[in-house]
């Protein structure tokens, strides 16, 4: 027994059955209402009204979203926080750092750039038993096995120094569709 209430066999929103029938008739009977006021109009308003009613409160009995780790958080291991996975707006911040990242050396040094080092480390560590901070002579081995891949090096080289100078250009999209692939196949 976990303390849990039991669900009944259709799931969370079996329950609800009644609640959900009394909001429906409700909303018939205003859009009845509403078409004999205004018309088709009356219609319009009623269902939008509805609409917004119900996704305001769906946002207000759904779960709430987990709470990404503070500042003190070891667990965040430096990894933007911000930008949570799976939610809108963590895609929108994504998709616009990737944008910056490929206009702006600054921009690719201040934000992508650490996520594709922990990416390496991570995927160096799990499975070549690799630490990226202590060999990183060993993880150039296993990232740029063929000389033309050595170029790749430059941009997750966690001993190089940030870009000083806005104006440079970012990182070309074909060398980090490259990077990222060449991070698959680690």
């Amino acid at each position: 027994m976990s303390g849990q209430p039991e669900l009944p066999p259709g799931g969370q929103w079996a329950a609800a059955v009644p609640e959900i029938c009394i909001a429906a008739i409700v909303v018939a009977c205003a859009a009845v209402t509403g078409y004999a006021a205004a018309g088709l109009p009356g219609i319009a308003v009623v269902t939008t009204v509805a609409a917004v009613a119900a996704l305001a409160v769906l946002r207000f009995i759904g779960p709430a979203p987990a709470a990404p780790p503070g500042p003190g958080d070891d667990s965040a291991d430096g990894i933007d926080t911000e930008a949570i996975p799976g939610t809108f707006t963590g895609y929108w911040r994504r998709r616009s750092g990737l944008a910056d990242a490929t206009q702006s050396h600054a921009a690719f040094d201040g934000g992508l750039r650490l996520t594709l080092q922990h990416l390496l480390a991570a995927r160096l560590a799990e499975r070549h038993g690799v630490i990226l901070q202590d060999d990183p002579a060993a993880a150039r081995r296993l990232l740029c096995p063929r000389p033309r891949d050595q170029d790749l090096w430059y941009w997750v080289d966690p001993a190089r120094p940030a870009a000083a100078a806005d104006n440079q250009r970012g990182i070309p999209p074909r060398t980090l569709a490259q990077l990222i692939d060449r991070l698959e196949r680690l």
